[in-house]
């Protein structure tokens, strides 16, 4: 019988945004992209769609769409996402307000309805 070795593991909190945790430029940009990513993702889902049709929907072409779809967002802007929703019958939002007090700078943020 093996006998367990106890060992050291450090454990970081994370910031809430992995992009900045692994020093990444941009990180609020790259975070912003990914979480509307996902959403094209579970409306996509949600629709049922094939990456063929979703293209059509969209008007890119199906390798664009799978290039979001597996998470590989180089060639895509956070505003051409956005449009990218809204062509899905999704509405986007932007609201600009006074960062609180206990923070040193304003921040970005996707947030989205939960869907079933």
């Amino acid at each position: 019988m093996l006998k367990k070795r106890e060992t050291d593991i450090s454990v970081t909190e994370g910031s809430g945004n992995v992009f900045a945790d692994v020093g990444l430029p941009e990180a609020d940009e790259e975070l912003t992209k990914a979480q509307l990513a996902s959403h094209i993702r579970q409306v996509i889902k949600r629709l049922r769609l094939t990456q063929v049709a979703a293209a059509g929907i969209m008007g890119i072409d199906q390798p664009k769409v799978s290039a979001l779809l597996n998470g590989r967002l180089a060639n895509f802007s956070s505003e051409r996402l956005m449009r990218l929703l809204t062509v899905l019958g999704q509405d986007v939002e932007i609201t600009v307000r006074t960062k609180p007090r206990n923070r040193a700078q304003g921040r970005i943020r996707v947030v989205g309805e939960a869907h079933a």
